[in-house]
């Protein structure tokens, strides 16, 4: 039975959106039927032809209205405007009424007017993403998250890389965006924001705004997981591929590396490398260390892109992974488990991250106080890039 207005939106509710209130008013003889069978046949989402001299072309469709979204739900114009407002009072919908209310609009290919909603909201209904580099493989595992969980909240996503902190704060700032998601920030990248702009940091050091919400990955419980990894199979030297870059992320993971190195007694050869100049640069400084006379048997890099490189320096050097030299990545982006042999790597859950903190952000858009969030789990993907050391227990003795 279709559920009446009274059981979702109160005799208050906001007016349906100006683009569903005009269409709805405006029946033409040449509209085809709303409702559910508004999509049902060819005839039913052509119109009328008219001849041309290039040929036949079929007469624009009417766009589906939230009239015809509300009859097909079984709810009153007032909830759909309600479902897609984004609003505070949006939350008096029951969810089973805003999924199906959502659900009648994909079937319909129904669209809110952006517009409209943001004269009534004052809100643009876009969120920016800024990321480091936006062509980092790791990032693109954060925007899928932020995505979808933006999506949920009739939110657009725009992303963006080379931003400093001017930017940003002009960003802030305009009105061409609703709120912020900051993403592993470079310390040149951060400054003052507006305090009234809504912001929520992702793999970001929660010092940099207490005001405001961030959204951190356990970059040390996964750094450490890898260095015993390669310490378990025997490797007392390990070679160390870290970011030159100034940013709270790559300080974290090598405070962490340092630490457990100490711990386990563990002798490091350390050279850095700009991640933002991907494999040339990684293969450049691989072929440094690779190429030393005590050359260690074992890396750990700081993201799956380096290691990419150590792997094409080890084959042009004629080594062998694992054989003459065991690595390991950090990520998990797709290109780990495509090299040959697959690459053990710490995962960093990106789309978890883009999808809690896009959540956290639309939270601050209605209003809501943002709640701490630990940081988010990671874990070492073991696969076939390492193995015991030369020497170790199962691998004769060592030369």
């Amino acid at each position: 039975m279709p559920e009446s207005a009274a059981s979702d939106a109160s005799a208050s509710d906001p007016d349906p959106d100006p683009a569903s209130a005009s269409a709805a008013s405006e029946p033409g003889p040449a509209d085809p039927p709303s409702g559910p069978s508004a999509s049902l046949g060819p005839s039913a989402s052509l119109g009328p032809s008219v001849e041309g001299e290039a040929g036949t072309w079929p007469a624009p469709v009417r766009r589906p209205t939230g009239r015809d979204v509300a009859r097909l739900a079984g709810v009153s114009q007032a909830t759909v405007s309600l479902v897609f407002s984004g609003a505070e009072a949006g939350r008096r919908v029951s969810d089973a009424t805003r999924e199906r209310v959502r659900e009648a609009a994909r079937s319909l290919g129904y669209r809110p007017q952006a517009a409209g909603r943001q004269l009534r909201l004052g809100r643009s209904g876009m969120i920016l993403l800024a990321v480091p580099n936006i062509l980092g493989p790791f990032f693109g595992r954060v925007l899928e998250g932020v995505h979808e969980e933006a999506g949920r909240h009739g939110l657009a996503v725009v992303v963006s890389s080379g931003w400093g902190s001017a930017t940003l704060a002009e960003a802030a700032t305009t009105s061409r965006f609703d709120g912020l998601l900051i993403c592993s920030p470079d310390d040149s990248q951060l400054g003052e924001l507006p305090a009234d702009t809504p912001v929520v940091f992702l793999d970001a050091d929660p010092g940099t705004d207490r005001a405001r919400p961030t959204v951190e990955l356990d970059v040390a419980g996964g750094m450490r997981a890898a260095v015993e990894h390669l310490a378990g199979l025997g490797h007392r030297r390990i070679g160390r591929l870290r970011s030159t870059h100034s940013a709270y992320t790559f300080r974290v993971r090598q405070a962490a590396f340092e630490q457990v190195a100490a711990e386990l007694d563990l002798e490091v050869v350390e050279l850095g490398v700009s991640l933002n100049e991907g494999q040339p640069a990684a293969r450049s400084v691989a072929h440094r260390l690779l190429e030393r006379p005590d050359r260690p048997r074992a890396v750990i890099c700081d993201d799956d892109v380096v290691a990419s490189g150590v792997y094409q320096a080890a084959a042009e050097l004629g080594l062998r992974v694992p054989a003459d030299l065991s690595v390991v990545g950090m990520d998990n982006v797709a290109v780990a488990a495509l090299l040959a042999p697959p690459l053990t790597t710490v995962d960093l859950p990106g789309e978890e991250l883009g999808r809690v903190g896009a959540a956290a952000l639309a939270g601050l858009l209605r209003g809501e106080r943002a709640a701490p969030v630990p940081p988010l789990a990671t874990s070492l993907v073991l696969r076939s890039s390492t193995a015991p050391a030369v020497g170790a227990p199962g691998r004769g003795a060592k030369p």
